[in-house]
């Protein structure tokens, strides 16, 4: 489960975009264990993308421009940017990455993982050792997505316009003891809305 961090943590260091942009991320009643329980709001005021793979993107909506394991934010993995871009104003389902389970739970073969994944982080506001909780259900629709071209020269195609509606939760209290309380899960709503702009990151990495 901290793959996603790791690899956004890979991205951001490569300083490939600045974080202008708009957006919001919200929940009536936020749960992470033993860091928040109760109504959230992240404010973000960074927004970046980074294309890795050949068809995936990596977006980041995140409050402040530290690195992901000192900030709050929201972590957006998508693949197969083609198809997605395809499917413009259409619902997408959102979920777990393909072969993330709980340490102990045997990995399900999904011959149709959900194109994206997002996780949301509060390593800023709770110093906790597992601040972050993954989508599990849910929708993103997106307005507009970026072609994941780093010299792209048309500005529609640097923009990236999304809301997403899903529940999250730590995997793993959705097994044993708690996977029928309902309490462990929260849903979350979000908007987001920048272009693509490629530079130096706005805070330096050491």
């Amino acid at each position: 489960m901290k793959r996603l961090l790791a690899l956004a943590v890979a991205l951001g260091a490569a300083g490939c975009t600045v974080g202008h942009g708009e957006g919001w991320v919200k929940s009536d009643r936020l749960y992470v264990e033993d860091c928040w329980n109760g109504p959230f709001d992240l404010g973000p005021d960074f927004f970046g993308a980074d294309s890795f793979r050949a068809d995936a993107l990596l977006v980041r909506v995140q409050r402040g421009d530290n690195i992901e394991e000192m900030s709050d934010g929201v972590l957006a993995v998508i693949n197969d940017l083609p198809t997605l871009r395809a499917r413009l104003h259409e619902p997408i389902a959102v979920g777990l990455p393909p072969g993330v389970t709980p340490p102990g739970v045997p990995v399900v073969y999904d011959p149709d993982p959900p194109p994206v994944s997002l996780s949301l982080y509060l390593h800023a506001s709770c110093h906790a050792q597992n601040g972050t909780v993954y989508s599990t259900d849910g929708t993103i629709t997106f307005n507009s997505l970026f072609s994941g071209d780093p010299n792209e020269e048309d500005p529609s195609e640097r923009l990236t316009e999304a809301t997403f509606d899903a529940t999250f939760a730590d995997p793993r209290l959705l097994y044993g003891p708690t996977a029928d309380d309902p309490t462990v899960k929260s849903h979350v709503r979000g908007f987001f809305r920048f272009f693509f702009q490629r530079g130096q990151p706005a805070q330096p990495f050491q």
